[in-house]
């Protein structure tokens, strides 16, 4: 397969190692300093190009992949509110193609399935109130993290207490602290830590005063990412529209 990457940091090198190792060629590669690639017949040539930029370069850059008929497998976050219907109709409608997750890690996925199961579960148990905690690295921008506000919106879905989550505490690099540990009873709220090189730690916490459940994800290096975002993108190749992991997981 022809592989595109959009994106050469931390991530994007290895990507591009995990997908020559699983024999793929990679066809180009396009970072800030050499935008006008998109525009070169080897871009073109690509069956699938894999993003992963900042969330505000996301959108144009799944717009100028399209240009040129090439499929998209991204994990930038943040583009949704502001284009989420634009890309539903790109992908709907004008027989574009964008594999979109906020983790592409296998064990997040089977972490995403317990999570849901979990949460029809305890959607029955009133007396156990739900929080989240999520740690990443100093280099990461947003907080709350994508995948905790994917595993949120899971919970909110079929808890019928919670209509949505909320930032709690923010424990910043610098020291700072920042937000609140106070939430209104019918949100869930999610504390983030910025750490060390943390690839990434999600904890969903069920506590009362009997007892207290917690499931945990502890990713021990972003290569778990990169692996599944080569597969999301072996997935893509034969596949069309707007496709999530759980298109390509049948959990």
């Amino acid at each position: 397969m022809k592989i595109a990457l959009i994106g050469y940091g931390k991530m994007g090198k290895m990507i591009e190692e995990i997908a020559r190792q699983r024999g793929h060629e990679i066809v180009s590669i396009i970072d800030i300093d050499n935008l006008q690639d998109f525009d070169s017949p080897e871009f073109a040539s690509a069956d699938v190009a894999i993003e992963f930029t900042a969330p505000q370069a996301a959108y144009g850059n799944y717009l100028r992949a399209f240009s040129h008929n090439v499929k998209v497998v991204s994990g930038s976050t943040g583009w949704m509110n502001d284009h989420k219907a634009d890309v539903e109709r790109m992908c709907n409608e004008e027989g574009k193609t964008l594999f979109w997750a906020s983790n592409f890690s296998i064990g997040v996925a089977i972490f995403s399935a317990v999570n849901r199961y979990l949460a029809k579960i305890m959607n029955g148990f009133p007396q156990y109130d739900v929080e989240m905690e999520e740690v990443h690295h100093v280099h990461k921008l947003d907080a709350p993290s994508g995948t905790a506000i994917t595993l949120a919106e899971e919970i909110v879905e079929v808890i019928d207490r919670k209509k949505d989550w909320t930032k709690g505490v923010l424990h910043a690099p610098d020291g700072t602290v920042s937000g609140s540990a106070d939430a209104a009873a019918d949100l869930l709220r999610i504390d983030s830590i910025r750490r060390d090189e943390v690839p990434g730690i999600h904890a969903i916490k069920y506590d009362s005063e009997a007892d207290c459940i917690t499931i945990t994800h502890d990713a021990h290096s972003r290569r778990g990412f990169a692996l599944g975002a080569v597969l999301a993108a072996e997935y893509t190749k034969d596949h069309e529209g707007l496709l999530t992991i759980s298109d390509m997981f049948k959990f």
